[in-house]
């Protein structure tokens, strides 16, 4: 974990292959850097084909840090939620295994807070639509250590613009907090 800059936040964002992921995140406005790492795990320093093998326990996982003067938690949090399928348990589209699993690792209490109440009320939303339970895992960062991934892999859509994208949505929006 880094600490961030005054007036900006970080948070741990798990939600499948992660090149995509980190591109949705690095292009939102407001969001002034992204990485990506292996999170959640017990093995110490995996590498890519370590986690593979979906026997660490890491998920591939992008570091956010956002600028708290023009993006909120919450609309971090609702692009997280929105775009990919956090009803899947251990996979992502046809990426099968542990390591797409979907999670979110906070870096504040009030970040744990908003992830468990928007977890709660997208739950609630995506039931009535035929969806399963979501299966995110919610937990502090401070549990686990990040490990940044390889240099090939940190912004990789950006230097292979037609590389993979798993986009595994519900089309199912986050409802206003009330």
């Amino acid at each position: 974990m880094t600490n961030p800059e005054a007036g900006t936040a970080q948070i741990y964002l798990a939600m499948g292959c992660f090149w995509g992921a980190e591109e949705i995140f690095w292009l939102h406005d407001g969001v002034v850097g992204t990485s990506v790492g292996y999170m959640g795990g017990d093995r110490v320093s995996p590498s890519y084909q370590d986690v593979c093998t979906g026997r660490t326990g890491h998920t591939e996982t992008v570091c956010v840090t956002y600028d708290l003067s023009k993006v909120s938690t919450l609309e971090i949090l609702q692009q997280f939620w929105e775009r990919h399928d956090p009803t899947q348990g251990m996979r992502q589209g046809n990426d099968v295994g542990s390591q797409y699993r979907s999670a979110i690792f906070t870096t504040t209490d009030e970040q744990l807070e908003l992830a468990k109440r928007t977890r709660d009320i997208y739950n609630a939303e995506l039931l009535t639509r035929g969806y399963g339970e979501i299966t995110t895992e919610i937990a502090p960062a401070t549990d686990f250590t990040y490990y940044l991934a390889e240099p090939y892999h940190q912004r990789y859509l950006e230097a292979n613009p037609n590389g993979y994208r798993c986009h595994s949505m519900t089309g199912v929006p986050l409802p206003a907090l009330v």
